[in-house]
């Protein structure tokens, strides 16, 4: 479903601020002023815990601005990113080759990532390369609801593409030498078929776990890394929030901007 079939964004285009400024959104981030930001990364991120155990060995892959380890309950969690940003465990780490030993991992997490992946099936072939038998992929991503579509029409940021076909080896979802172009209809594309991506890959996947969240938190949090305006709540509020986006939520295709997913290696 969606208002039409693909719209795409110059960066100049962007009404968002600070689009790609890894190192301004995490400073901004430790200043502990925007509650409503951590709220929200709070939700996004606490729900992985149950499905990690103390003794698991993590990798993040594109941990972006590196917040994930403020809410994952393990001293075994690495980052890695296609940066040499300091706070990375592993520096200059492209997600689709990633030289990491086989069956290395028990989890391998991302967010947000996927959609950033102008091959995203050699992504997965990697994970599953890198992921030892019965480990979970723990993803969090974008949805390409008609509210995502119109608030990336709206704010002219990144941009999606439902032609594009995230199966494709040779033809690219997104602008492969850009790292910050995106397609917000790729983790779509990938999801609400998955039997024919986990074809690809020879039925090696089975989902444990898929849902919506993230409505009306998601806009007032003020952005991630791309910045916009938003409107400080305190945390009685922002759990009625909360509250109103896990009711709308069950309207995937109209409303919610981020799934989750859980994939088990088998």
């Amino acid at each position: 479903m969606y208002f039409k079939k693909k719209a795409y964004y110059k960066h100049s285009e962007n009404r968002m601020s600070h689009e790609g400024d890894i190192l301004s959104a995490r400073k901004y981030f430790f200043k502990n002023e925007n509650k409503n930001l951590y709220f929200l990364l709070k939700n996004r991120f606490n729900w992985m815990n149950k499905f990690i155990n103390k003794s698991d060995k993590i990798i993040e892959l594109g941990s972006g601005a590196s917040l994930l380890k403020e809410f994952i309950d393990s001293k075994n969690l690495k980052t890695s990113d296609f940066t040499n940003f300091d706070f990375l465990d592993f520096k200059n780490v492209d997600a689709t080759n990633t030289n990491f030993s086989n069956e290395q991992f028990d989890k391998v997490i991302s967010s947000n990532l996927i959609h950033h992946l102008a091959f995203p099936i050699k992504h997965f072939k990697e994970v599953l390369r890198i992921l030892k038998p019965n480990g979970y992929y723990i993803i969090q991503e974008g949805n390409c609801s008609l509210l995502c579509q119109l608030m990336i029409i709206l704010m002219k940021h990144e941009g999606y593409d439902f032609s594009s076909d995230p199966l494709n080896e040779n033809i690219p979802c997104n602008d492969e030498n850009d790292l910050w172009s995106a397609n917000a209809a790729t983790p779509n594309l990938i999801f609400s078929n998955f039997d024919d991506f986990n074809n690809k890959l020879g039925q090696k996947f089975k989902v444990i776990e898929h849902n919506y969240s993230e409505i009306f938190c998601y806009l007032n949090s003020g952005g991630v890394i791309a910045k916009t305006k938003y409107i400080p709540l305190n945390e009685l509020f922002l759990k009625f929030v909360l509250q109103i986006d896990k009711l709308l939520s069950i309207f995937p295709k109209i409303f919610p901007l981020q799934q989750s997913i859980v994939l088990k290696k088998i």
